[in-house]
């Protein structure tokens, strides 16, 4: 019984945490690409999902999580009520919502000091990610975010090149937040996985990944296809490249898991915050309420998974 909660969990945290977490490293991808065969992206993705996992788990002797559950040890007995996680995880991204898988999937496992950790990294990459953005942004956002710099790519053929460009940082880009996630969806499972295990857990994954990008993202994608210009393939490329540079730099600083989605927030909020600045003031009011509102999102997830953490704690 204890082994089929594990499988359980396992595919239910696949599927939750990437369904959720997709717009993050994948949302501009398919937002600018929405022309392209929905299978072609798919492909291109797994293929990069399917080489970091081999390699992590390769270079790690089976630990595909890069060492991110080095202090979350499996528990000795798998109840029933581990899955409530996934599952409340699972109910809140079919309503859009964008919240902290890791958060959401870690803390169930975690002793409280490993959770503080997690939410000091995680507030400090959203507070040092939206001030990254709004300092890029203040600088391009004429030279690479205004209408008449985007129609006159449009029209130019240069546009084929930042095609190339977003196709390489969005392979960038969804290795590194890979290997940060890796934690959140292996978690109920052993830490050292089989090569039978491993192949297993590949194609359940890749089977999700179908499924996702078959529905273009699903009803979360909407919070990317809100903000400004994100169906442009510059402006995408850009996000990418600004977020998976911070995941390299900032997520790699130690093996404590974080909270991808919060930086992925703060850079989105900067960006948006820098470019209405910039560019339209008059909607500057639109665009606080924007931020506030994902902002408000995020921390839905951290107060469910505390609760469901304390709720675990207590069945215990």
């Amino acid at each position: 019984m204890e082994l089929i909660i594990g499988y359980l969990g396992f595919i239910l945290s696949a599927y939750s945490v990437i369904a959720n977490d997709v717009i993050q490293t994948l949302g501009t991808f398919i937002a600018s690409n929405h022309k392209v065969k929905w299978w072609l992206l798919c492909l291109f993705a797994t293929s990069i999902l399917a080489v970091t996992l081999c390699y992590g788990w390769y270079i790690n002797e089976g630990d595909v999580s890069y060492g991110r559950l080095a202090n979350i040890p499996l528990p000795e007995s798998m109840k029933w009520w581990y899955l409530l996680a996934p599952i409340a995880l699972l109910v809140i991204t079919r309503f859009g919502i964008p919240v902290s898988t890791t958060f959401m999937i870690l803390s169930i496992f975690s002793t409280g000091v490993i959770i503080e950790k997690m939410i000091l990294k995680s507030v400090y990459g959203y507070a040092i990610a939206f001030v990254f953005a709004v300092v890029i942004y203040i600088v391009i956002s004429r030279t690479f975010e205004s209408k008449g710099s985007l129609d006159k790519l449009e029209k130019h053929k240069r546009k084929n090149y930042w095609l190339i460009a977003q196709w390489f940082s969005t392979g960038f880009l969804w290795s590194q937040w890979l290997i940060q996630d890796f934690a959140n969806i292996y978690v109920f499972l052993p830490r050292k996985l089989s090569p039978e295990h491993l192949l297993l857990s590949l194609g359940c994954i890749v089977l999700i990944m179908a499924y996702i990008f078959r529905k273009r993202g699903g009803k979360i994608q909407e919070i990317v296809n809100q903000k400004s210009n994100t169906k442009n393939i510059r402006s995408a490329t850009i996000i990418d490249i600004i977020y998976g540079v911070f995941l390299f730099v900032f997520g790699n600083l130690n093996s404590i898991p974080m909270s991808t989605t919060w930086v992925f927030v703060g850079i989105l909020a900067g960006r948006e915050l820098a470019i209405t600045y910039i560019l339209n003031k008059r909607n500057i009011k639109y665009t606080y309420i924007i931020i506030a509102k994902d902002f408000g999102r995020v921390n839905v997830g951290l107060a469910v998974s505390l609760m469901i953490a304390f709720l675990i704690q207590y069945l215990k």
